[in-house]
């Protein structure tokens, strides 16, 4: 057997993600089997959290909205081929960012407060993204590692703010920061629900990314460099100008997605704010082919396997960790199959390759 390289159909590109999840469902379906839940009643139950109430369906967006950040982050980045694994970090320094803007440090309306509150986020999102792009343009140090060592720097030094300068006086010696005042607060979408309109501004930053790839010049720079550095180089294009924007961008996006978090969802800042949100939103990136359309789709379907994995856990009394399984799965089955989307395997007879040989 060989390997031949090949190119795949758009139908055939299209379906690797949606054949990915279903596999990822199914190959879940072994450790609920294992833990002795009822199949047929477990995956009922999640569609059920997912889909069976207004909250329910409410509580899916709202886990959907830093996914899509996070996810347009990773995308963004890996058009460029910068592998930034950072988005956890970023988010935090964001939220960082958000709580100290919005909790006091600037006072005025909601028309001023909110966008300052956000801009500061994604101002310190891009500022994490800055050093680990200089590293690799400057010197060629692997982005790679070195985005992944600033996500544990910077919940340390997140830690080490809500233990000392930014802890909140009222907070009885607990580690969060003061509250974010009522005019820097992302106003919510429907009552009696946690869903606010960072919804909204994630979803048109999907068609602000999507326009901005395959419609500016910039987007052509981004895709260039992403597909051959060298020859873009040759071409004239300024190859570690453009990394430097497409990293500044994505950081941008990611500390967004905390800032949104602080500001529209929970109002404070703590340690334990993202379950993971930056690492997910690499897997929502892959499932959606790097594509910013796609990342909406593929980070509610995250959303949608943690909110339906948590209340099936609770219902059946089995480990909601089976989410982190699912998405975990999704990612593997992805990169499977994007291997045999663009490659094939090709029987060799053996008369042929003794004759090479």
């Amino acid at each position: 057997m060989r390997v031949e390289p090949r190119t795949p159909s758009r139908a055939l590109a299209a379906a690797v993600p949606v054949l990915s999840a279903a596999a990822a469902l199914a190959l879940a379906a072994i450790p609920l089997a294992l833990a002795g839940a009822d199949l047929a009643e477990a995956y009922a139950l999640m569609a059920k959290g997912v889909f069976g109430s207004r909250f329910a369906l409410s509580e899916t967006l709202t886990r959907a909205t830093p996914l899509i950040l996070t996810g347009l982050a990773a995308a963004l980045a890996f058009r460029a081929r910068l592998w930034n694994i950072g988005g956890e970090g970023q988010l935090y320094l964001g939220a960082l960012a958000a709580a100290a803007v919005g909790s006091g440090a600037v006072s005025g309306p909601s028309w001023l407060l909110i966008p300052l509150v956000l801009a500061a986020g994604a101002a310190a999102g891009a500022a994490g993204m800055a050093g680990p792009a200089w590293l690799k343009i400057r010197f060629g140090a692997d982005e790679v590692v070195t985005t992944l060592l600033m996500n544990f720097v910077v919940i340390l030094f997140v830690q080490m703010m809500l233990e000392g300068p930014m802890q909140d006086p009222m907070g009885m010696g607990w580690p969060q920061s003061a509250p974010v005042l009522d005019e820097a607060t992302l106003p919510r979408l429907a009552e009696r629900t946690r869903l606010h309109a960072g919804l909204p501004i994630a979803l048109a930053l999907v068609v602000a990314a999507h326009v901005a790839l395959s419609r500016t010049v910039w987007g052509l720079k981004i895709r260039a460099v992403g597909e051959n550095a060298a020859a873009a180089r040759h071409a004239g294009i300024p190859v570690g100008r453009t990394l430097m924007s497409a990293a500044l961008v994505s950081g941008a996006l990611a500390g967004l997605a905390g800032a949104g978090e602080v500001a529209g969802l929970k109002g404070y800042l703590t340690a334990d704010l993202s379950p993971g949100y930056g690492y997910a939103g690499i897997v929502a990136a892959m499932l959606a082919g790097l594509s910013p359309l796609g990342v909406a789709a593929s980070a509610a379907y995250i959303a949608a396997v943690f909110v339906g994995a948590d209340s099936m856990s609770r219902a059946l009394g089995v480990s909601n960790y089976l989410a982190d399984l699912v998405v975990a799965l999704s990612l593997l089955s992805v990169l499977v199959g994007g291997f045999f989307a663009r490659n094939r395997l090709v029987a060799v007879r053996a008369g042929k390759a003794g004759e090479g040989a």
